[in-house]
């Protein structure tokens, strides 16, 4: 029997068999998610935890999450030397965000934040003589307050801190402070509000 005949014998059973699995699959996934991430960790990963996909955790694995996270796939965390990452309950990391860490980042509860974001505190520098790779890096932690929503492919640089129910518009390079309430966006990003509003 040639393979143009035999093809459609055997997707239709594997088919209806694949649709049939998909919660139990699903589900699987998600436990394998979530323990492939707590093994990661130095502290417990809360079971409320939803792990949707692989995440990728580089350097101490000194991450720290509140209740109720939902994170999305290929996610990265990465903490050096003595910094941490720190989520409040109810975080939201949407596919391919980036949270790197040479002091610290603190992210409070309820926050939301878009598809491949990068929250980075550090800064490489440049020695005389030295190649880029070699000279370094400064680096100021990153507060963000709670229910802060962060769009689409946002850079947040170190030292920022942003205030509670504040809102990123997507595609913003955040390079200063941003106050509480206020609506930024642009490259660098700039308040939105008009004075006295």
């Amino acid at each position: 029997m040639s393979s143009r005949k035999l093809k459609p014998l055997l997707v239709a059973p594997l088919r209806l068999a694949l649709r049939w699995t998909a919660g139990l699959r699903e589900y699987l996934t998600r436990l394998y998610c979530h323990a492939e991430l707590a093994a990661h960790l130095r502290k417990p990963l809360p079971s409320s935890t939803v792990v949707l996909g692989h995440i990728f955790v580089r350097g101490t694995g000194d991450i720290r999450f509140g209740k109720d996270a939902l994170l999305y796939p290929d996610c990265h965390l990465e903490t050096q030397d003595a910094a941490f990452i720190a989520l409040g309950n109810s975080v939201v990391l949407s596919r391919g965000v980036h949270l790197v860490a040479m002091s610290g980042i603190a992210i409070g509860p309820g926050c939301m934040i878009g598809e491949y974001t990068s929250i980075r505190d550090a800064n490489h520098t440049r020695t005389a003589g030295a190649p880029l790779r070699d000279s370094g890096h400064t680096s100021k932690a990153i507060l963000i307050g709670s229910e802060v929503w962060i769009g689409r492919g946002v850079t947040i640089l170190g030292g920022v801190t942003i205030g509670d129910r504040a809102t990123i518009g997507a595609n913003a390079v955040v390079t200063r402070d941003v106050a509480a309430g206020d609506v930024v966006a642009g490259v660098p990003a700039v308040s939105l509000r008009k004075p006295g509003a």
